[in-house]
């Protein structure tokens, strides 16, 4: 058994854009554009960057949620974009995911019992008459009561929520969990008291994890390795503690530089980026990140830099700095 549970290989999602009286295609969406990462087994693996950098649908594609342009994505050891429908649903309790809005991703119609249940039901988890007791037990792994299970989620608050869709994904006992960023719609106050939870469940059930996220300073208290990405390109891979010590690329070291630091009076050297992430639609030339670089070059517009290894599992595609 290798220990390697998930691998992308050179990923692809174009959307298309639409126009015109015929409505035929005009242009594509470039979303994710030549994504390659692996995840080990027991790893939680960050993914970062801006909104609109991919992060989300490059989550979706490693579910199956979404069809792939091209690439493949391998889960131990399956090639699981060559599957069909019904040859995946035997894969989907191994693969779950964990959504951002915990108002949005619960039916407001339905108790937390049903929500739950409706897993176990689905996938054929264990005889009918254990489902009771395994919502319970779902129910105080992830902080809450049994006595909460026949509430509607409209009873709970954004954090409560958040642990109902924590319970939901591990209903079905899986090996891996996208979370796509589980605490971006949550309180400040809150947001710990999840990240927590994820962190100790990790180790409790040894999830693997791809821990999407924009806020570099949550990714540090849960990820194992980082992955930096930006207008559906991988800048960075790195171990956690190198790349919050040691970052390589320039996008990398401006989005350290705006995380706040937790000793009063301390301040960091902001780096201030020019202008907004480019459209997806029509990405720069070269390397997409050269039109926001303070340190871009001509040869930056002339050709994409590919990842290079750094040494000790650090890689980083940057024509100026590798």
């Amino acid at each position: 058994m290798t220990d390697e549970l998930l691998r992308v290989d050179r990923l692809v999602k174009h959307f298309p854009v639409r126009g015109g009286a015929l409505n035929r295609v005009v242009n594509q969406v470039k979303a994710v554009n030549g994504v390659s990462f692996d995840v080990k087994r027991g790893e939680v693996l960050g993914l970062v960057g801006e909104s609109g950098s991919g992060k989300t649908t490059v989550g979706r594609l490693v579910l199956s949620l979404e069809e792939a342009t091209s690439g493949n994505v391998f889960f131990d050891g399956t090639n699981i974009t060559a599957l069909s429908k019904k040859e995946m649903r035997r894969f989907r309790t191994r693969m779950q995911i964990i959504f951002q809005d915990p108002y949005a991703s619960l039916n407001p119609r339905e108790r937390v019992r049903t929500v739950i249940g409706h897993a176990l039901a689905l996938h054929d988890i264990g005889p009918p008459e254990s489902h009771p007791d395994r919502a319970v037990q779902l129910m105080e792994q992830v902080g809450l009561s049994a006595a909460q299970l026949d509430r509607f989620p409209h009873e709970f608050s954004g954090g409560q929520r958040q642990r109902i869709g924590i319970a939901r994904a591990l209903a079905v006992n899986p090996d891996f969990i996208v979370a796509d960023e589980p605490v971006s719609a949550l309180d400040v106050s809150v947001q710990a008291q999840v990240i927590n939870l994820l962190s100790d469940l990790k180790d409790e059930l040894n999830l693997t994890m791809l821990f999407i996220a924009h806020d570099l300073a949550v990714v540090e208290h849960v990820c194992d390795r980082v992955a930096v990405m930006y207008l559906g390109k991988i800048m960075e891979i790195a171990p956690a503690d190198t790349l919050y010590s040691r970052p390589n690329h320039p996008y990398t070291e401006a989005l350290l530089s705006a995380v706040p630091t937790p000793e009063p009076g301390r301040k960091r050297d902001r780096i201030t980026l020019s202008g907004d992430i480019p459209s997806p639609i029509d990405p720069p030339t070269g390397c997409v990140f050269r039109t926001r670089c303070p340190r871009a070059e001509k040869v930056c517009s002339e050709k994409m830099p590919k990842l290079v290894g750094l040494g000790e599992g650090h890689f980083s595609a940057c024509h100026l700095t590798t």
